[in-house]
């Protein structure tokens, strides 16, 4: 197995003092990057970090980052349904489904609980470019739901994961829902890819990019969404 990038231990946001009163700086304050674009993006070696602010009737978004690995988004979404944003770090990996190597990943996140919310924590996988989308939550709060039918349950990378099947009327979409949220997690994302190929639910095509953030449909009054730590094996 070749290793691209490997993050092992998380990163603290990085703390400054500032003015003769030494108040400590936010994370965003004091990070390498930060924008309040919608389509702000920043390159970190092969990773880029995204706002990505797209859905109908978005409020405000602001990103920042001290690498593809430590990054977080301040995000105020009116509770009106459908998705607002997908915040996230994506790398290009453009091999075939059955000579993509053991791509596997792991993340710790920090995400609000509570009224008023509605998001998932996920994994976005793109085959053929965007002509097939493999979606896999890992966690998820508040009433966000999956594209297309439930189809079965499935134990991938020693955990079990409820299938859904698709579209949204301009790609086929693929998700995996974990049966257990947790925001410390291992991903073998090559095990998601193939089985829907082995099983029938996938021609055999390029995957092409991997993403992994928060997709955020309602953060009414501003919440805080930070990842912590993010690797990526491949």
């Amino acid at each position: 197995m070749r290793r691209r990038s490997l993050l092992t231990a998380a990163l603290a946001a990085p703390l400054a003092t500032a003015g003769a009163v030494g108040a400590l700086q936010s994370p965003a304050q004091a990070a390498a990057w930060y924008t309040e674009d919608d389509w702000g993006r920043w390159t970190d070696g092969a990773f880029t970090v995204a706002n990505h602010v797209w859905g109908s009737g978005a409020g405000a978004q602001s990103i920042w980052a001290n690498s593809y690995s430590n990054w977080g988004v301040w995000a105020d979404h009116p509770n009106t349904g459908g998705v607002k944003s997908y915040p996230h770090v994506s790398y290009q990996l453009g091999r075939d489904v059955w000579n993509m190597g053991n791509v596997s990943s792991n993340h710790n996140v920090t995400v609000p609980t509570g009224s008023n919310l509605a998001y998932c924590t996920t994994y976005d996988v793109w085959g053929n470019g965007h002509d097939y989308e493999v979606m896999i939550w890992t966690q998820y709060h508040g009433a966000v739901g999956p594209i297309g039918s439930y189809v079965t349950d499935v134990n991938l990378g020693s955990r079990a994961w409820a299938y859904y099947q698709g579209s949204n009327g301009s790609n086929a979409v693929h998700s995996f829902l974990a049966r257990s949220h947790t925001t410390d997690s291992w991903v073998d994302i090559t095990a998601h890819c193939q089985w829907l190929v082995a099983n029938g639910r996938m021609p055999r095509v390029r995957i092409d990019e991997i993403a992994f953030g928060f997709e955020i449909t309602s953060s009414a009054g501003g919440r805080n969404f930070n990842c912590n730590s993010y690797s990526l094996w491949s």
